[in-house]
């Protein structure tokens, strides 16, 4: 093949194969600019740690569900309380009849 190619050809084909990308290796394998390349990657893990603040953090949504579980739990507490009062009160109006009036 390569009696075929005249000697200015050969000479163009070993530079082809033989010369530098001028391509950055994010270019090439990325399509990214080194620049873009690091903008972007800066902006993800950016992102990644505010979700995982978001999600775990102290105003997170695992802390808002176990308030609202505890919410529940005193709302429940104040239901049992009220009815614990109105028997106990029942109970003192009746033990309050029984008793002589002075």
């Amino acid at each position: 093949m390569s009696e075929a190619l005249t000697p200015n050809e050969q000479h163009e084909h070993k530079e082809e194969l033989y010369s530098t990308p001028t391509q950055g290796l994010t270019e090439r394998y990325l399509g990214l600019s080194l620049s873009k390349f690091l903008i972007s990657f800066v902006v993800i893990v950016l992102l990644g740690l505010y979700l995982n603040v978001l999600l775990f953090g102290d105003n997170s949504l695992e802390v808002l569900l176990q308030l609202e579980e505890y919410e529940q739990y005193l709302q429940d507490e104040i239901g049992r309380y009220k009815h614990e009062n109105s028997s106990l009160q029942k109970e003192y109006f009746e033990l309050k009849e029984l008793e002589p009036e002075k």
